[in-house]
């Protein structure tokens, strides 16, 4: 049977029917197809919705018949979802077509059709720890159990304009909110953020949680501020080679993250600068990155909300101020940053330096703190090790395989100016200079489940009565789920 004309009452139900099997308008401006292709294309769409096929009925008038069928059955609102999926995405039909994502590294997303541009995506991080000090006779701490973190996140896009972040932390004796966020995406190049966000100075902070390689960071993040409340523009050039961000803040102190209000009336500014050159680049130079980060403002008062107390990599506080100290000026950080990953092979180093204008009655002095860490890691099983992220096993343990497995080692030092002691600082309980070591293995069983393992010492100088404070060993154990 060759191809027949289609006459001109049946053209409008044609059509419809071409519109529906090819889902697109492009079709309808194609040659009239044949009764035998519609007949093929219009069974198709009966086994779906379940419509007994009449073997018996042929020609155009039957096609129509049967077209008719199928118009009463989609009015009825009995059409399954495979054959809606296929019908045209009108601007009318578009507007209320969402899809549900799932995704083991990106979490439970649910978005709408790309010309509106909104997505909401659900995420999560739960780390539960088991800690131990081994020889703590001078300074005894309790072994125990903690969990670490349990944050639950919500973020997405709302347009193309709008984005947003809301990150409650559910760990410890009460809730707290970590991240809460607007980003005003007027370009890649500047993105406006506004919120409660981590301040833009140290390396490891920067990180994500999840994708730490060590149970703590080290004492390099001691010096550098947490999370802040303030504004912030950021953006990158060239792909994403080179990235910056400078906001104004309530202000941090070192190690910590800001508090709710701005008590001193007086802001912090920080500015960071980041680059890697070779981006993209087909050799082991691609995985380098270098970066310059800064921050000053004026601060006064006292207390934990204006000066720091130091950690050791064990989370024992080993250097604070005396209680009448106060907050009185300049607080300034500078911090030279790098790292290079290039297969399994990851380094990490950065050096803060952290100064900060201090009196104690009618005495002022500017003390100068200095720290700095190298981490290096190697992942055992082959698989690329990322600053941005967790190793995604080759062969997890769900299937034929192991997962992936880990070495880390990491060094670093901390030291608090002379000038602090002993006017500013007891030198019985606070240390001038602490050295610290950390060795780990981690087990990557699926990309969402990693097991760490750390065991760290670390060495001090002063910060007990007429002697050095007691070597600190601690033997730290996690689990981690992160989708």
């Amino acid at each position: 049977m060759g191809p027949k004309e289609i006459p001109m009452s049946l053209r409008p139900s044609v059509l419809a029917l071409a519109l529906l099997l090819a889902g697109g308008a492009a079709r309808a401006q194609q040659a009239p197809p044949s009764a035998e292709q519609l007949d093929a294309r219009l069974r198709a769409v009966e086994q779906r919705l379940g419509i007994a096929v009449n073997e018996d009925a042929v020609g155009l008038a039957a096609l129509d018949a049967r077209l008719k069928a199928i118009e009463r059955r989609l009015a009825q609102g009995d059409a399954p979802a495979a054959v809606a999926a296929s019908a045209p995405a009108t601007a009318q039909s578009a507007a209320s077509v969402s899809t549900l994502s799932v995704s083991a590294d990106k979490g439970v997303s649910l978005k709408s059709p790309p010309e509106q541009g909104v997505e909401l995506r659900f995420r999560g991080l739960v780390q539960a720890d088991a800690r131990s000090w081994l020889g703590d006779d001078a300074l005894p701490q309790n072994d125990g159990f903690l969990l670490r973190r349990a944050q639950p996140t919500l973020e997405g896009s709302l347009g193309k304009l709008i984005g947003f972040r809301l990150m409650p932390e559910l760990a410890g004796d009460s809730a707290s909110i970590s991240d809460a966020y607007i980003d005003l995406k007027f370009d890649p190049r500047a993105t406006l953020r506004v919120g409660k966000f981590k301040a833009p100075v140290g390396l490891e902070r920067l990180q994500s949680s999840g994708a730490n390689t060590f149970v703590e960071l080290g004492l390099s993040s001691e010096l550098a501020p947490s999370r802040d409340l303030g504004v912030q523009l950021q953006g990158e050039f060239d792909g994403g080679a080179l990235t910056y961000a400078a906001g104004v803040f309530n202000g941090a102190p070192d190690g910590r993250d800001g508090a709710s209000a701005n008590s001193d009336d007086a802001f912090e500014y920080a500015a960071r600068v980041f680059w890697e050159p070779f981006r993209g680049a087909d050799n082991a130079a691609a995985g380098l990155g270098v970066g310059l980060a800064a921050s000053t403002g004026d601060v006064t008062g006292g207390g934990s909300a204006a000066l720091p107390r130091y950690r050791t990599p064990g989370q024992a506080q080993f250097f604070g101020y005396r209680g009448a100290v106060q907050a009185d000026g300049a607080r300034r950080r500078i911090a030279p940053q790098a790292y290079w990953y290039h297969g399994p092979v990851g380094l990490l180093g950065e050096y803060v330096e952290s100064s900060q204008d201090v009196r104690v009655g009618g005495t002022a002095a500017r003390i100068d703190n200095r720290a700095w860490q190298l981490a290096a890691s190697w992942v055992l099983t082959g698989e690329a090790a990322s600053y941005r992220g967790t190793v995604k096993p080759d062969r997890p343990f769900t299937g034929d395989g192991l997962g992936a497995f880990e070495l880390a080692a990491r060094v670093g030092a901390l030291s608090v100016d002379d000038q602090a002691f002993p006017l500013f600082a007891d030198p019985a309980s606070a240390a001038r200079h602490v050295r610290a070591w950390t060795i780990g293995l981690n087990w990557y069983l699926t990309q969402n489940l990693k097991l760490m393992t750390n065991y760290s010492e670390a060495d001090f100088d002063g910060g007990a009565p007429a002697s050095d404070r007691e070597t600190e060993k601690t033997l730290f154990t996690r689990a981690q789920v992160a989708f």
